[in-house]
C-alpha cells in the first residue's frame, strides 16, 4: 500500500542523489518483459503497474515512446510522478489525454497506459520532503495517481477477451 511506498522512499532517500540524465525506456522495457512473460501463462492473472518518480525531463523520449507503444499491448500501466519544478510538458504527451501517443515510427498505442501526475499540483515541495506529504495527504495523491488504472486494467482484459474469474 501507500505506507509501504512511503517507508521504502524514506529508507532510500538518504542514500540517493538525484541527477540526470533521466532515461525511462529501460525500466519500462524491463517491466514489459515481465508482463510479456505473463501473457504466455494463458491465465494472464497478473497486471503490472510501474510507478516512476522523477525530478527531470526525459532524455530518451523517442525510446520511451517506443517502449510505451510496445507496452500498451501488455498487462501493464505506467504511472509517472514528476517531483520538483522541471518542465514536464513532454510527460503530458506521454499521458495520452491530449491525443494518441505514437512511436517515432508513427505506430499508435493500442490503449492509453500512462498516467502523469505533476506532484507540484498537490503541494510545493522538493524531493527531500516528498514522503512527508505522502504521510500527511496520501488520499489526494493516490486518487490522482491511480485515477486511470481501473479502466486501463479493464481495457486490457476486455481487449484480450479474458473474463474475470468468479
Amino acid at each position: 500500500g501507500i505506507q509501504g511506498v512511503v517507508e521504502a522512499y524514506q529508507s532510500c532517500l538518504p542514500k540517493l542523489q538525484l541527477y540526470g540524465p533521466t532515461n525511462i525506456a529501460p525500466i519500462i522495457q524491463k517491466v514489459a518483459k515481465s508482463a510479456s512473460e505473463e501473457t504466455n501463462t494463458k491465465e494472464a492473472s497478473q497486471y503490472f503497474i510501474l510507478l516512476i518518480l522523477t525530478d527531470g525531463v526525459i532524455t530518451d523520449m523517442a525510446d520511451t515512446r517506443e517502449a510505451i507503444v510496445h507496452a500498451s499491448h501488455l498487462p501493464m500501466s505506467v504511472i509517472i510522478v514528476g517531483v520538483g519544478n522541471a518542465d514536464f510538458s513532454d510527460m503530458q504527451m506521454l499521458d495520452g489525454d491530449d491525443g494518441i501517443l505514437r512511436s517515432p515510427k508513427g505506430e499508435p498505442v493500442l490503449r492509453d497506459i500512462v498516467q502523469f501526475v505533476p506532484f507540484r499540483n498537490f503541494k510545493h515541495v522538493n524531493a527531500c520532503v516528498f514522503y512527508r506529504f505522502l504521510q500527511a495527504s496520501p488520499a489526494a495523491l493516490a486518487k490522482s495517481v491511480l485515477a486511470e488504472v481501473p479502466n486501463q486494467v479493464v481495457d486490457y482484459y476486455n481487449g484480450k477477451g479474458i473474463k474475470p474469474k468468479c
